[in-house]
């Protein structure tokens, strides 16, 4: 009976020993999750600077030359040399082979002879029409001999002036036994050797020759940029970029050209623009079939605003950045101090010595053009804001922050603030 008695008093003992330590774990996880809340994250910040921004289009350029012309054979027969080697720049007239003369130079000296022909009998015509023009007028012949000695006259001059054409022909034929550079450029592979007979229309002709100082560009935009294309035309010869690589505004900058033409249509099955630059390419870095990665130039956008690229984000309300604040302080007990010590690599106690501890706010912003590097702010900053560039992702609404320097080797955020802790907030 006694022990039927104690049963639920040690039920009720056990109840309220298992109640404090369940309040006691609760309480102290709820102690130990407010002390990590307020560790800082470390980030790096930039700050928001005014600067003139150049405005670059971007696109895909293929590489094409200024001029190319294949050399083709005018007139048939046995090619007896060739005067130039492969990949060898020439100039405009230069000797590039010969075709055997021989027989152009015989029929040349065949027309001659035959010009020479007529026009002694052309001489002795006109020499018979005065005898009888002077016989008419002295009535010793009739007008009618007189008439057909002038026709005759005609007809013999006519012969002499197909015998000049024939001449002509036969020295321009002649010409063409010297095949010449037609363009001053760099030659290509030669695809027919000599003693070969060659003849006018070779499919790839004797060589190809292209004009590689300066060069052309061609690239393609869509059509939504007709209107800032126009305008920078209007402007003067906007400039263009020749990069390589897979980003345009980082790889170094090939060549430096104009925009020299503007398609006069959009391609229908594309929307996009067809546009040419010209490059003098001095270094012959740009060849013929390459492709190259084009920034053209259409308009500078005069004090903006920019931040680095990496601190603009995409949230469900659109575009923000995490703006720093002034320092807030909390008192930091000497466990949750050890804590933060931990987690940030720094000795306890260093936070309340230090004003590189401060608090972020989201705030929306326009960004207007954007690289891989940086980013216009129509509206939402101000220059001389801090905003966050590394450590975001451990951000939210009113977090606090540890401001690191940035790492020496940080290409991606050329703004990145190595400055004082004064200097970082306003």
């Amino acid at each position: 009976m006694l022990k039927n008695k104690k049963r639920p008093i040690i039920a009720i003992v056990i109840t309220l020993l298992t109640s404090i330590v369940v309040y006691r774990l609760i309480a102290g996880h709820h102690k130990t999750h407010h002390a990590l809340t307020r560790i800082p994250v470390p980030v790096t910040v930039a700050t928001a600077t005014r600067e003139n921004m150049p405005i670059y289009l971007n696109a895909l350029g293929t590489v094409q030359a200024y001029r190319t012309v294949i050399v083709q054979p005018m007139i048939s027969g046995p090619m007896i040399a060739v005067d130039f080697h492969q990949g060898q720049n020439v100039a405009k007239g230069q000797l590039l082979a010969q075709i055997d003369p021989r027989p152009y130079q015989a029929a040349l000296a065949q027309t001659l002879a035959k010009l020479a022909q007529d026009r002694a009998v052309l001489t002795e015509a006109r020499e018979n029409l005065k005898r009888y023009e002077m016989l008419v007028k002295q009535h010793y012949t009739s007008a009618q001999q007189a008439a057909d000695q002038a026709a005759a006259v005609a007809e013999d001059r006519a012969l002499v002036k197909q015998d000049e054409a024939g001449v002509e022909a036969a020295r321009t034929n002649l010409s063409y036994t010297r095949i010449t550079a037609p363009i001053s450029g760099r030659t290509g592979i030669l695809q027919v050797n000599a003693g070969n007979i060659v003849s006018p229309g070779l499919s790839n002709g004797i060589v190809v020759i292209t004009t590689l100082r300066p060069i052309y560009v061609l690239f393609s935009l869509p059509q939504q940029d007709l209107p800032e294309v126009q305008e920078a035309l209007r402007a003067g010869s906007p400039e263009v970029l020749a990069t390589s690589g897979s980003n345009p505004a980082d790889e170094p900058i090939i060549d430096q050209g104009v925009l020299a033409v503007l398609d006069n249509q959009i391609n229908a099955n594309t929307g996009t623009l067809t546009l040419k630059a010209r490059f003098p390419n001095p270094k012959l870095a740009l060849w013929p079939g390459a492709f190259v990665n084009i920034r053209l130039k259409v308009r500078i956008d005069r004090d903006a605003i920019t931040v680095p690229s990496v601190a603009v984000r995409q949230g469900p309300q659109g575009p923000f950045v995490y703006l720093v604040t002034k320092p807030t302080w909390h008192p930091i007990a000497g466990g949750q101090r050890q804590a933060v010590a931990k987690h940030s690599n720094h000795t306890p106690g260093a936070f309340a010595q230090t004003a590189n501890v401060g608090q972020v706010i989201e705030r929306k912003v326009v960004p207007g053009y954007s690289n891989q590097n940086v980013t216009e702010i129509i509206s939402g900053l101000t220059a001389g804001d801090s905003v966050v560039t590394e450590g975001g992702s451990r951000l939210h609404q009113g977090a606090t922050i540890h401001i690191q320097p940035a790492s020496a080797g940080d290409t991606t955020n050329p703004k990145a603030s190595r400055a004082k802790p004064s200097m970082i907030f306003h």
